[in-house]
């Protein structure tokens, strides 16, 4: 069994509309630290994450403590949105409701699912029966799950949208995912 933790990014600065170089906020930072302790004894022996600041940042306090290197990779990007888009929750009903939906310049769906599932099938072909740790992002993550239950959608992305971290738990037998588990938040559990 191979066992992935992906751990969507902390609190992001929205001030900064650059996708790469977004960085976490004060609490982002806080909050990064409260996944080192909930990873700390999960046995994790891989860590990849989505090349973006924020992404990388909230699972580099857990790498730099337990000694292990981040592998950057590209696909499991967040999706490209094309533009700033100042009304996101209608923009993104537009997409959870036809997943060809995109603006100029920026992706559907269905193509962030294809590209982030690519990747994770790679993932697993590389570390079975490994524990592993993927720093993601909402909708990317989001569209995983659907690929695995199709039943996740919309009204789940909209439940989660500003759940920040947020960590899920795969659980895969080569392939086939067996188990899907999402990790009650510090943000519903401890303020």
């Amino acid at each position: 069994m191979t066992t992935i933790y992906f751990v969507r990014h902390a609190e992001p600065n929205y001030d900064n509309h650059d996708d790469l170089t977004r960085e976490l906020t004060a609490k982002g930072l806080e909050d990064a630290k409260k996944v080192t302790e909930f990873l700390k004894d999960k046995g994790i022996q891989v860590a990849y994450s989505s090349p973006y600041k924020r992404a990388v940042d909230t699972i580099k306090d857990f790498t730099d403590k337990v000694g292990l290197e981040i592998q950057l990779e590209t696909d499991f990007r967040e999706r490209a949105v094309g533009a700033w888009v100042e009304n996101f929750r209608e923009y993104a009903m537009r997409q959870w409701s036809d997943f060809d939906y995109k603006l100029s310049g920026g992706e559907c769906l269905r193509e962030v699912q294809e590209r982030n599932i690519r990747a994770l099938q790679n993932v697993l072909k590389e570390n079975d029966g490994k524990t592993l740790v993927i720093g993601t992002h909402g909708t990317a993550l989001s569209t995983i799950i659907n690929y695995y239950r199709p039943e996740f959608g919309y009204e789940d992305f909209l439940r989660i949208k500003d759940v920040m971290p947020w960590i899920v738990r795969f659980t895969f037998n080569d392939e086939e995912c067996k188990m899907i588990e999402e990790i009650p938040t510090w943000s519903e559990n401890h303020d």
